[in-house]
């Protein structure tokens, strides 16, 4: 089978191309622990610090506390 047929094929069925999905996932993946790990810097910094980015130590528990479903939607 010739490379064009099987990209041809995955157009006209609509199913994403299998690297091009696995490239989705892994960004999906990449963003959800950047993210995550962005939220969890909020634990370490002083309150004058979060005072200066304009958060206080309430909001910054609650963006921790926030769930995978609200980080898929975000």
């Amino acid at each position: 089978m010739a490379i064009d047929t099987i990209h041809a094929e995955a157009a006209v069925t609509g199913a994403p191309h299998f690297p091009t999905l696995l490239i989705r996932i892994w960004r999906a993946c990449r963003a959800w622990y950047v993210r995550r790990r962005t939220r969890y810097s909020l634990l370490e910094m002083t309150d004058d610090q979060l005072q200066d980015i304009g958060i206080s130590r309430s909001e910054a528990r609650r963006e921790i506390e926030k769930s995978f479903y609200w980080d898929a939607n975000a």
